[in-house]
């Protein structure tokens, strides 16, 4: 049945990834857990992790000790710009095996096995990133610059006529690699099978990921090794909305909001190590009318 919902719903274009309803306070959230402990036994994914929305809330603080909860869209609370500062992180990663798990279990490489010629955000949200993009880029052409582009497809939303020496694609479908525009070089590769990125240490002054982290399964393991490949200093830019393919992104992911999205990447860097501590900004372009678009990053920790 999952690979028939996948297949039927997500063959061209994805969904708002949005399960949890809003909550205003840490004791509401409480309640959730509880009630959803008590009712329901088995694996939290069968439900796309209901009562998972307040699990941030539980372990991390966030600006003086407040918590959050997830919303479909951030519209109380700490701005994303605040999210990620002061955050009181647990001693050890708070999420558990099932937390990654998928309503769709079957190959990605099934599931991708067919070229999407299409965007998964709309079009000002494209242009926002991009936008970003151009702002935080070095400089077109510039000498022995490197970049890698993960979960890749046809198209990087890289600033118009972007190059540079190196721009390596990787992703899952080749016939959208091989459609980029902007790839010097990409490598077929499913991440959730083989985290092991293929490159030498030091290899890369940025990295990015567009709309595709919610669907890693093993994000410390793939975090590490972006940390191994950057070369000191060097930047990741994780970016998504809150669309996706539900039957394929993880289970922690499609049961909280915006906001807890925020914390989720933002957590894969602290614990991954060798990163300075993450950082968010919103460059939604018209929020309420038209795809949200969050960016959570940070630089490898530069050696002295």
């Amino acid at each position: 049945m999952a690979n028939f919902l996948g297949l039927r719903f997500h063959t061209q274009f994805p969904l708002t990834c949005f399960v949890a309803g809003s909550a205003s306070s840490s004791a509401i959230a409480a309640n959730l857990v509880k009630n959803w402990n008590r009712r329901v036994k088995g694996p939290r994914r069968m439900l796309l992790g209901f009562g998972a929305a307040s699990f941030l809330s539980q372990f991390v603080g966030v600006s003086g000790g407040k918590s959050f909860i997830a919303s479909a869209r951030i519209t109380g609370g700490p701005s994303v710009d605040e999210i990620l500062k002061n955050v009181e992180w647990p001693e050890q990663f708070p999420f558990k095996e099932e937390d990654f798990l998928r309503y769709d279990e079957s190959p990605d490489t099934m599931f991708y096995e067919s070229p999407r010629f299409v965007t998964h955000i709309d079009d000002p949200a494209i242009a926002a990133l991009t936008k970003y993009y151009s702002k935080v880029f070095p400089p077109s052409n510039s000498p022995g610059v490197s970049i890698l582009d993960m979960c890749s497809s046809w198209v990087s939303h890289f600033p118009p006529g972007y190059s540079q020496e190196r721009v390596v694609g990787l992703g899952l479908n080749e016939e959208e690699l091989k459609r980029n525009p902007v790839l010097t070089e990409y490598i077929v590769q499913d991440l959730n099978v083989n985290p092991r990125l293929p490159f030498e240490d030091n290899s890369f002054d940025i990295i990015t990921n567009v709309v595709s982290v919610d669907y890693i399964t093993k994000p410390l393991d793939v975090f590490k090794e972006m940390s191994r490949i950057l070369k000191p200093g060097g930047l990741a830019i994780m970016s998504f909305s809150n669309r996706c393919f539900w039957t394929k992104a993880i289970s922690i992911w499609t049961s909280t909001g915006d906001a807890d999205h925020v914390m989720i990447v933002g957590s894969y860097f602290h614990y991954a190590g060798g990163f300075e501590p993450p950082q968010a900004v919103d460059i939604s372009p018209n929020p309420g009318r038209s795809d949200p678009m969050y960016i959570v990053y940070s630089r490898k920790v530069s050696t002295a």
